[in-house]
């Protein structure tokens, strides 16, 4: 498993894309119809692919997850955790973390 904060949002953007190539390969998709899937132009899905697009949306990538099916692997990311009783005050659900000024 690759460890991820050595690396600036770039680097990353750039190691998913080149993932994300090989998972269009293996479904033998085109980039042309992974963006016609998506509603991506071709030249995003190729510059992702080959790491020269810098920044990219989320947005942007939640489409190509969801044309090449793989939209539900994101729960993998932030996955919904328990109830934590630590995050009641009396009978009220915290909201929000406030700390005290110095």
């Amino acid at each position: 498993m690759e460890d991820f904060r050595e690396y600036s949002s770039i680097e990353i953007i750039q190691l998913l894309g080149k993932r994300f190539k090989e998972y269009r390969l293996r479904l033998s998709l085109t980039q042309k119809e992974v963006s016609e899937r998506s509603g991506v132009s071709i030249l995003t899905v190729n510059k992702f692919e080959n790491g020269t697009i810098g920044k990219m949306s989320f947005a942007t990538f939640i489409s190509l997850l969801k044309a090449i099916g793989y939209i539900n692997d994101l729960e993998n990311v932030l996955p919904e955790l328990p109830e934590s009783p630590y995050l009641y005050s009396g009978a009220k659900k915290v909201q929000r973390i406030k700390h005290k000024r110095k």
